[in-house]
């Protein structure tokens, strides 16, 4: 396990190579992330998805992304020119930035310089992921408002509300996790959890993480911000060709951020899981970006799944959800955990069994929390009695079916038009006498 002295000793030229490492690291995994997507979501809707370009359809992201860069781009005369340009440098800035303290491995030799795999760290590096994060709410902020335009402002207004209250029930997941490895830094965390993953022993962390990250990307079932069926493409709507095509990779990109923080804070990190881990060397070299890569994928397909299969929810309910349900539930596990650590100091370690205990209480709680929460904003609409009695079919363009307690005289067409042939028949006839006579 590396440790904190081992950082900010790499030459310069050592420095630069890892860092490419990351940017690489990230856009293909962008770009990966795209396709899977795309084939993923088209499976669970019987499609086929892209199966042209590149073996399996591999190259249609790249694709895409050289398609955006060359489109024409059009800017609204009311938009702002400087902020315009900088939101969308802004989101994708910060989108890599928070990528510096995610550990990809143990040390390992590059060219002959034993270095870990990961671009730096230091004691309070989770707290830096989390301000790098809230800096990028700023880039939506300033979209919209630059844009000139109702739409892309109301959402940038959403955005800004709903990242700030998911990143505090957010940061409150940490807490618990803080506590236990008795550190901030990324690989302090992760060698915390060598003999078990927080993941189990922090349950109810766990799940609220991985609930609030889903709501701090922006992602499905909490696109709110971007909801095409209520303002039209959000905070983005004025913006195209590459200016897009940078909140696009943004966007991605948090999503592979906050899976590899799931990953390091509550699945070991990139440690070998159980039993893989008790094979020799298997948490040792080059191999163990293998399992980072593994567990962050795992959290990605969790996204795309979301996507498939959850309908968007209101934006009143989501918001709700964040304030009534998570932040309160962080605040009592958070209090239960130090707690149980300070029984821990002074009487032993009986942690494991009573966290298992306050797991489980804590899960009911939140579900009942949930079950009263929907029951009272479910709104009871007023009973209407059905009409009895036949149609009145006289001002109808077009059939309807029968209410209950409703009958209806079905006549067919032809026995329709025999009346108004015979009725223009004898107009006919009677036009004729009155000329004749």
């Amino acid at each position: 396990m590396p440790e904190l002295s081992a950082f900010g000793n790499d030459p310069f030229w050592l420095v630069c190579l890892k860092t490419l490492g990351v940017f690489v690291i990230l856009v293909l995994l962008v770009l990966f992330t795209i396709w899977a997507e795309r084939r993923v979501v088209a499976r669970m809707q019987m499609r086929i998805g892209p199966n042209r370009t590149g073996p399996f359809g591999l190259l249609q992201s790249l694709m895409d992304g050289f398609k955006l860069a060359l489109k024409e781009e059009i800017i609204p005369v009311t938009a702002h020119r400087a902020v315009y340009w900088i939101a969308p440098l802004l989101s994708a800035i910060t989108a890599f930035a928070a990528f510096a303290v995610i550990p990809f491995g143990p040390e390992v030799s590059i060219f002959g310089v034993i270095t870990p795999l990961q671009l730096s760290d230091f004691p309070q590096s989770v707290l830096y992921v989390l301000a790098v994060a809230s800096i990028g709410i700023y880039g939506l902020v300033l979209a919209g408002w630059s844009s000139g335009s109702t739409y892309p402002l109301l959402g940038g207004l959403r955005s800004s509300a709903q990242m700030i209250s998911y990143e505090i029930s957010m940061g409150l997941s940490f807490v618990a996790v803080f506590l236990y490895a008795g550190s901030m830094s990324t690989s302090q965390i992760v060698s915390a959890q060598q003999s078990l993953w927080f993941a189990v022993l922090l349950a109810p962390s766990f799940v609220i993480y991985v609930t609030a990250m889903v709501g701090e990307t922006n992602r499905a079932p909490f696109d709110l911000p971007e909801a095409e069926s209520e303002l039209v493409g959000g905070f983005h709507t004025e913006y195209s060709s590459l200016k897009f095509a940078m909140f696009f990779l943004a966007e991605y990109i948090n999503m592979v951020t906050v899976s590899s923080i799931a990953t390091t804070l509550f699945l070991g990190g990139w440690m070998a899981p159980w039993p893989l881990s008790l094979i020799p060397g298997a948490n040792s070299g080059w191999i163990p970006m293998l399992w980072w890569l593994i567990k962050t994928m795992m959290f990605i397909y969790m996204f795309i799944w979301l996507r498939g299969t959850l309908p968007r929810l209101r934006y009143d309910q989501f918001m709700a959800f964040g304030w009534r349900v998570l932040i309160p539930a962080s605040l009592l596990w958070i209090v239960l955990v130090s707690g149980l650590r300070a029984i821990r100091g002074e009487y032993g370690d009986t942690s494991t069994a009573a966290l298992t205990v306050g797991s489980i209480a804590l899960a009911v709680l939140l579900g009942l929390a949930f079950l009263i929460t929907s029951k009272r904003n479910r709104v009871k609409e007023p009973e209407v009695p059905h009409p009895t009695g036949p149609i009145d079919t006289q001002g109808e363009t077009f059939p309807v079916p029968p209410l209950p307690g409703q009958t209806f005289d079905y006549t067919p067409r032809s026995r329709q038009a025999v009346p108004a042939a015979a009725t223009s028949t004898t107009s006919e006839t009677t036009d004729e006498e009155s000329t004749d006579a």
